[in-house]
């Protein structure tokens, strides 16, 4: 296949914007954004909005207690049965929570796919990736795809705070974190039961969702939030009226807090909810996730200028998400003209999707490519999310599995031109090295093939 170094093509401004910033063009898309680059790419922006056929998290929990007692009772009465010498197999609870996790990521992923505006829907997995919840266990594995869907989308535009505070209440992370598990060393809670102080989600708020583990905060920092996030919890299905989020007063630790320096005398939920509000403020989280923002949307190494100006713009606008976009996208510094970023797997897979204009693909085969080219959504194991450094994504494995993916997916696209598909995807933005070998090619297979591995449609 083609070498990184024809990366150095001059790409155009529109290529720029639909592909760096973007999926990559589907149907006419580039030549839209030929007419004004920054424009086409502002009026992306657009709220996200998903079906709302999928299960919601509360039922998520619902389910999850059913199967609880369902497996408990048969558990029951297969020990009943045994004693009787009724060998007769029970009919297994149904895996709710497996089904729920594989529509709606396959769901988001064909949103993406099928999308009039690819940015939004970037700026959501750039998001979703930063807040990473795994789907392991029976009960995560349900509720990991609806902390997007419910938490993050409906703030995608708006004030990082709201996003922050949404997130961190939702039921997904609560529990995937341990923090229903944590009650203040000096609660009623913890002097009644022998509860303890959980540090989990308090550790990866500041580490990974706000300040960065640069920071500047220290281990009595990561206590102190624990002590003001305590009582924040989920309710019981079944036990408790109404479902997800809920504080207990019972288990909260009483007293005042200090967190780098400043003094929390709030009472109640209020104090760990102001925690948050100044974090999502603070100069360091400004320059943790504009970096990330930049070194996701524009380049490894994002210049100084640039992040200045984000920055900037980010404690301007009271951490206004829309707001750093558009100083983003208005930045000369984010429109290099050569290929700054090698494209993650999700990335390749819906901008290839978009390219061929290929009808509805399978959901199943969908997901089992993604689990192929090593990025399974919802499965990165670790609350820092996947990698946005493309040298994780380079090895010889990993180059394999996109040459079979590629091969795969041209067949079945046979009646597609690939001079057609180079055109709409990438306009005049191609080396003659590429050009050549993708006419020359001895098959339209082979042709779409070359096309999708070459080097200026695997990078951005």
């Amino acid at each position: 296949m083609f070498e990184n170094s024809m990366s150095s093509t001059i790409i155009s401004r529109a290529n720029i914007a639909v592909n760096r910033f973007g999926y990559g063009a589907r149907g006419d898309e580039l030549a839209q954004a030929e007419k004004d680059p920054r424009q086409w790419l502002e009026s992306q922006l657009k709220p996200i909005t998903f079906n709302g056929d999928f299960p919601h998290s509360n039922t998520i929990l619902i389910e999850h207690a059913k199967y609880q007692k369902d497996k408990k009772r048969q558990k029951k009465q297969q020990k009943k049965n045994s004693q009787s010498g009724n060998m007769k197999d029970q009919k297994k609870p149904r895996n709710f929570s497996r089904l729920a996790l594989r529509n709606m990521s396959a769901d988001t992923l064909n949103q993406a796919i099928a999308s009039s505006n690819s940015v939004s829907w970037r700026l959501l997995d750039f998001f979703s990736n930063h807040f990473s919840v795994t789907a392991h266990g029976r009960l995560m594995v349900g509720l990991a795809a609806t902390l997007e869907r419910e938490a993050i989308s409906r703030h995608l535009l708006g004030n990082f705070e709201d996003m922050l505070l949404s997130v961190e209440q939702h039921p997904a992370m609560l529990i995937y974190l341990n923090n229903e598990k944590s009650f203040g060393p000096n609660s009623r809670m913890a002097k009644k039961r022998n509860k303890g102080l959980n540090e989990n989600l308090a550790r990866e708020i500041l580490e990974l969702h706000t300040l960065g583990d640069d920071g500047g905060y220290s281990q009595d920092d990561v206590i102190e939030l624990a002590k003001g996030i305590t009582g924040w919890s989920v309710k019981r299905s079944g036990k408790e009226r109404g479902e997800g989020f809920v504080f207990r007063a019972y288990g909260h630790e009483p007293g005042t807090r200090m967190l780098l320096s400043k003094t929390y005398g709030q009472k109640g939920i209020a104090q760990g909810e102001q925690m948050l509000r100044d974090l999502a403020m603070h100069p360091a989280t400004a320059k943790h996730v504009c970096y990330k923002l930049a070194h996701h949307f524009v380049g490894q190494n994002p210049s100084a200028s640039l992040l200045k100006e984000m920055q900037a713009t980010w404690l301007k606008n009271q951490g206004n998400i829309k707001a750093v976009m558009h100083c983003l996208f208005d930045a000369e510094e984010a429109w290099p003209n050569t290929a700054q970023k090698y494209k993650a797997p999700r990335e390749f897979v819906i901008s290839t999707l978009r390219a061929l204009s290929l009808k509805k693909f399978k959901d199943k085969a969908l997901l089992a490519t993604l689990i192929n080219l090593g990025q399974q959504p919802f499965n990165a194991g670790s609350p820092a999310g996947y990698s946005d450094d493309e040298q994780d994504w380079l090895g010889a494995s990993a180059m394999m599995a996109r040459i079979d993916w590629s091969t795969m997916v041209s067949g079945y696209s046979k009646r597609v031109n690939a001079e057609k598909v180079m055109n709409l995807a990438l306009g005049k933005s191609v080396s003659q090295l590429t050009y050549n070998s993708v006419m020359r090619a001895e098959s339209r297979q082979q042709a779409l093939t070359l096309l999708l591995m070459s080097p200026e449609f695997q990078r951005r």
